[in-house]
């Protein structure tokens, strides 16, 4: 058996075909771990979700930023961007399932030593830390409070600090930032969302998530994507699997068992 945490796939289905293929992918005994944005400004959207989906427990999916977008619109709580591509899945005859078994996906999935996140954990979470507060998050995104939290993160701001002692929404639309959009931070407990560009051009005073000290156990690898700029990256304690496919790029994955690299150029 063998698992494959694969990147942002936005989409991009006949690349992620191409993929599974190219790394020897079997349904029957392997596994795929997918770091969010499943979704979005590629051309089927609808494909990639029913993938997914049939595949059972052979696929551990994170929802993104572009994943909770359409979960947004789908609750009419986000209006449509110029560049979405989701009307596949908003006027899918299944729409419902497929929009169901996003919102059903862990935020957060840890299984020692690997950690799956979309975006990242702040320097100062611990994986306990975060995996509590993405079981918050995912019983609102389940349940009644998911309209009301989308709605709210869309206007969270763009220097985010998260505060413990915090009781009130601000402290669940900040965590759910996080999960899902950070890059840099500031501090142990603050990002920046303004800042897309590669680390080695981060302001003055900022540095990427994984690079400061942090609070997780040293032998935990955080898998993540998000972050096209940065492309793939592997250094101590963190992998990197975004590397641009929806820009013309390829789609990258990696086997657990040994590190191996696995990339199909954009075939979409």
């Amino acid at each position: 058996m063998a698992t494959y945490a694969v990147g942002d796939i936005q989409g991009c289905f006949r690349t992620l075909r191409k993929l599974v293929a190219r790394c020897g992918f079997d349904p029957k005994k392997d596994k795929l771990w997918l770091a969010g944005d499943l979704v979005n400004r590629g051309p089927r959207s609808d494909d990639v979700l029913r993938y997914l989906r049939d595949l059972g427990d052979r696929a551990v999916a994170v929802p993104g930023n572009h994943d909770l977008h359409l979960i947004a619109r789908a609750l009419d709580v986000a209006s449509a961007k110029s560049r979405d591509t989701l009307d596949d899945v908003l006027k899918a005859k299944d729409r419902d399932e497929l929009i169901g078994w996003l919102r059903a996906r862990p935020l957060v999935h840890y299984e020692p030593p690997h950690l799956l996140v979309h975006a990242g954990l702040l320097p100062a979470w611990s994986e306990r830390v975060a995996l509590q507060l993405a079981q918050e998050l995912e019983g609102e995104l389940r349940g009644n409070g998911a309209a009301q939290l989308l709605r709210r993160e869309k206007d969270a701001g763009q220097h985010l600090t998260y505060d413990d002692g915090d009781d009130t929404p601000r402290r669940r639309r900040t965590a759910l930032s996080v999960l899902t959009r950070v890059r840099v931070c500031s501090a142990p407990r603050t990002m920046r969302l303004d800042f897309t560009g590669p680390p080695e051009d981060a302001p003055g005073g900022s540095a990427a998530w994984f690079a400061m000290p942090h609070q997780r156990k040293k032998e935990t690898t955080v898998l993540f994507g998000h972050w096209s700029t940065l492309g793939l990256r592997v250094v101590p304690g963190a992998v990197g699997l975004d590397s641009g496919c929806v820009w013309g790029k390829t789609l990258s994955a990696m086997r657990l068992e040994d590190g191996k690299i696995f990339q199909e150029p954009y075939a979409d």
